[in-house]
């Protein structure tokens, strides 16, 4: 098992990585000091398979369990599914000594984290991730929210959870295209922070398709490193935190547009990466072999590196314009200067953001 720190001093909490770590869920949430009734929330296709397990390991320490389990899917992420977690909250009779367990991936991790830093002005949290993309990314940093139809997340708060298990051998019932999409957040990793953690992904993209369990304890602890210390350094996205939403601008873009169906997370952010390095070499911030490195990773794991030809990019260019990190009606972009290191400008063009879409 490896373990990782995030230091927010008071707020601060583990991560812990490894095999077969889902029958300890419950003493790993004793040792916090957590008392209080426990609730799971998971969906429906998470919860028949890992939900009696976990809850099993909660009872085991001696909590009370109830648990609940909403549709799968981006789609779902909405005010109407949060009202239903509110409802069944107050229905179970749970307090402000109670507490939410998200069981799922980054989806029920968002909710059940907006969940808990709302109801009754705040409660408790531990996120258990069973997606690559929550393991390496959603399930740290305290992001929550729910969607809205002009864009993601747009609906939410900083919440963080009192501690993280990710259990790798979830991810051996995952489907393969949604292991697939995970990986767009561990190559961002690389891009954005470390050169030498993407040329190890360059080096070892066979060993990570075919999930060895090596190469997944280390990509998975290499990006809650990352991401960790970024987080670490600034909580609440005040300047660099802010690095993470590479690929993102132009990835939250495509998934409104399309309804939140047309793409997965993973792959609407890889499109955007891709986007991305393409106007930093347009800008004059990188060379090309930025970007040529970058879509030919992405491509090697399967990943898009296109935008979709049914999409306007005009369109984008409109929807960007309600992105929640946009500052005086001007959108920030993270772009790459070279593999490892970016830039955050809202110095872009139109003209150039347009030809980098393709």
């Amino acid at each position: 098992m490896e373990t990782v720190t995030v230091d927010l001093g008071p707020r601060s909490y583990d991560i812990f990585i490894g095999q077969g770590l889902l029958g300890s869920l419950g003493d790993r949430i004793k040792s916090t000091g957590l008392h209080g009734r426990a609730g799971i929330l998971t969906n429906d296709t998470v919860g028949p398979i890992y939900g009696k397990r976990a809850a099993e390991s909660i009872r085991g320490a001696g909590y009370e369990v109830s648990t609940l389990s909403l549709p799968d899917g981006e789609k779902f992420k909405t005010i109407e599914s949060m009202a239903r977690i509110y409802d069944w909250l107050l229905k179970e009779g749970f307090d402000r000594k109670s507490f939410v367990v998200a069981l799922g991936g980054g989806v029920i991790g968002d909710m059940a984290g907006f969940a808990a830093a709302t109801f009754m002005r705040g409660i408790d949290f531990v996120q258990v991730p069973t997606t690559l993309l929550a393991q390496v990314d959603s399930s740290v940093g305290g992001k929550t929210g729910v969607n809205r139809p002009l864009g993601k997340n747009m609906v939410g708060a900083f919440h963080q959870p009192r501690l993280v298990l990710a259990d790798v051998d979830t991810l051996n019932t995952l489907p393969k295209e949604e292991f697939v999409s995970g990986l767009a957040e561990v190559v961002k990793y690389g891009v954005i922070r470390d050169a030498e953690f993407f040329s190890w992904l360059e080096d070892n993209a066979e060993a990570v398709l075919e999930m060895k369990p090596k190469a997944l304890a280390h990509l998975i602890k290499t990006s809650c490193e990352i991401k960790a210390e970024v987080v670490g350094a600034d909580e609440r996205e005040g300047g660099l935190r802010a690095i993470l939403n590479f690929g993102h601008t132009v990835g939250h873009a495509v998934e409104s547009l399309t309804d939140y169906t047309g793409y997965r997370h993973g792959d609407a952010v890889a499109i955007g990466m891709a986007a991305a390095a393409r106007l930093a070499h347009a800008q004059g911030l990188c060379g090309p072999e930025v970007p040529e490195r970058l879509m030919a990773l992405l491509s090697r794991f399967g990943l898009p590196t296109e935008f979709p030809k049914n999409l306007d990019p005009d369109s984008v260019l409109k929807s960007i314009g309600h992105d929640k990190k946009a500052e005086n009606g001007r959108v920030k972009f993270v772009l790459p200067e070279r593999i490892g290191k970016v830039v955050i400008t809202k110095e872009w063009g139109d003209e150039k953001l347009t030809g980098a879409l393709g």
